[in-house]
């Protein structure tokens, strides 16, 4: 199984403006849990800390092995997520680990 996370920091000049963003980045990939052949599971969570050095958003997902990962990357429905959300993040960190 291979994890895969991803953390974002997001655009907003106001916290309610960057709470709008991350309810819009959420609920996109909410969108899709059981469209990707290979994805185990996702889950993707809002920052509740608020602490100078958190990130905004994080994201959480399982898959069966590296290839369903890679599948996912250019699968068409995550694709368009990404294309949706173009231009919300002000930076991104990822990790991949068995």
């Amino acid at each position: 199984m291979i994890k895969h996370i991803v953390m974002w920091n997001l655009r907003g000049q106001s916290a309610a403006e960057k709470a709008d963003v991350a309810n819009l980045v959420k609920k996109a990939f909410e969108g899709l849990n059981g469209k990707i052949p290979g994805m185990i599971r996702l889950e993707i969570g809002i920052d509740i800390s608020r602490i100078d050095y958190a990130c905004d958003v994080v994201l959480y997902s399982e898959f069966g092995d590296h290839d369903a990962l890679e599948a996912y990357a250019t699968h068409p429905e995550h694709l368009r997520v990404r294309d949706e959300l173009a231009g919300m993040r002000t930076s991104r960190c990822q990790v991949d680990y068995s």
